[in-house]
């Protein structure tokens, strides 16, 4: 099954590639099959398709799941427990309440896109939403603002970090796929992300918020106003806490640009402590004391916290596994390949490539992170064929493209529907057009900053 009716044989595997993913899309979307399951099928349909051996196929399935799940799992885990502390010990209630503080009630959705940036960088999307969503609420009453005014700039902090800051999953995929490096990308994503998330969210929040009124389920918003006031952590220690795995990173990274032979001992335990893994895991170390024996919390508590909060990510840590195999397959097919060689024959700006192909399997899956993971498959080929391109911004770039058009298929967007009591019709007007308006931005902001980098 190479070739079809004679066609050029790359050509023939992208036809395949395609059949492969129309199969995916079709199951997740109309038939609400399992991903995880579906995307193993898909791996294996590709496989049989692009004429693999069976042994290869099973092969190449099994050595993406674990190749993609090696750092990630390690990294989610970590991620999620340090956003357990936090939720657990108020230090997000802190980091809120003290920017409101600071920025004063008519500035307040600035302050809650920052709340969202801040916040989002340890946690998932659907975390930080669950976490801060009771905020949106009481500052949303307190401040007598549109509750859209004040949740889209929160909700566009969270989706800028979760599409293009490491060390969130995503990014971190693409990182180790187009072997970029994680402090640069991480300079460069805040560069990017921060006048991105400030066009989709407290400008366009301050748009759309005139526009549709929204008020929050009634039992939600009374549940969040009958809530003792609890003593709250420092803010300080708190930020210090949130952000101590993204400045152990940084200093990695600028060890290794000072000294790239690591011929110190100095350099060799910075690049150690700068690791994705051992970075978290220091912090969630600091974090069990800082935000919690610190807090009054005993040890049986923070064991507790640490267990309960892993149990729902299993079923992201398979999905993406599952991801990391039909990539693996896309590449050992030679699919990878053939794309790579009729984007650089056709001369495609390499930047707004991975854009594209990330945004495709985002509209067609609905997930961000199966959306950056397969592309990461597709475009790194096509890197490899263009050594003078900024891997650092296609890694970004990746990430926009991953954040397009949210619609029914994308469990964020029921997500944003329920917890803001609004109709389907509303939810499209405001979290898809604000999802779209991040990655189109985003790309925009990437593509000016490859002119100076």
């Amino acid at each position: 099954m190479n070739s079809i009716f004679g066609l050029d044989h790359n050509l023939t595997l992208i036809i395949w590639a395609l059949l492969a993913i129309v199969f995916l899309v079709v199951l997740i979307a109309r038939f609400k099959w399992n991903p995880f399951v579906t995307l193993l099928i898909s791996s294996l349909l590709l496989g049989f398709l692009a004429g693999m051996k069976p042994e290869d196929i099973i092969k190449a399935v099994t050595g993406g799941l674990g190749g993609t799940l090696g750092t990630i799992a390690i990294v989610i885990g970590l991620g999620t427990m340090l956003g357990k502390m936090m939720a657990e010990s108020g230090g997000a209630e802190r980091i809120a309440t003290t920017l409101i503080d600071r920025f004063g009630e008519k500035r307040v959705h600035w302050a809650m896109m920052v709340v969202g940036f801040i916040v989002g960088i340890p946690v998932f999307f659907e975390v930080g939403v669950i976490l801060l969503i009771p905020i949106v609420f009481i500052v949303a009453r307190k401040t007598k603002m549109s509750l859209l005014q004040i949740g889209i700039p929160l909700l566009a902090g969270l989706s800028t970090v979760h599409g293009l800051v490491p060390p969130h999953p995503a990014p971190m995929i693409a990182i180790a796929a187009y072997n970029a490096d994680l402090g640069k990308t991480i300079l460069y994503s805040i560069l990017v992300g921060l006048p991105t998330a400030v066009i989709a969210g407290p400008l366009f929040g301050k748009f759309i918020g005139r526009r549709l009124a929204v008020e929050p389920p009634a039992d939600l918003a009374e549940q969040f106003a009958a809530k003792d006031n609890r003593g709250l952590p420092g803010f300080g220690i708190t930020l210090f806490t949130i952000l101590l795995p993204v400045l152990l990173m940084l200093i990695g990274s600028i060890a290794t640009i000072i000294d790239p032979k690591a011929t110190s001992g100095l350099t060799r335990f910075s690049t150690f402590i700068g690791h994705e893994i051992i970075a978290l895991l220091i912090a969630v170390v600091f974090s069990f004391f800082s935000l919690g024996f610190a807090r009054g919390f005993k040890k049986e508590d923070i064991s507790r916290f640490a267990s309960e909060c892993l149990a729902p990510t299993a079923t992201i840590i398979l999905i993406i596994g599952a991801g990391g195999a039909f990539k693996q397959v896309l590449i050992n097919s030679g699919v990878g390949g053939a794309i790579a060689a009729m984007a650089t024959q056709a001369h495609v700006n390499i930047i707004f490539f991975a854009w594209f192909v990330a945004a495709l399997i985002r509209v067609a899956t609905g997930s961000a992170t199966v959306a950056m993971t397969t592309a990461a498959g597709i475009v790194a080929p096509v890197l490899a064929l263009n050594p003078g391109v900024n891997v650092e911004l296609v890694v970004l770039a990746t990430g926009a493209g991953s954040l397009v058009l949210s619609h029914v298929n994308d469990a964020g967007f029921w997500m944003v529907k329920e917890f803001f009591n609004m109709s389907v019709s509303q939810t499209l007007k405001s979290w898809t057009a604000m999802e779209t308006i991040l990655s189109v931005v985003g790309l925009i902001f990437i593509l000016l900053l490859s002119v100076v980098v």
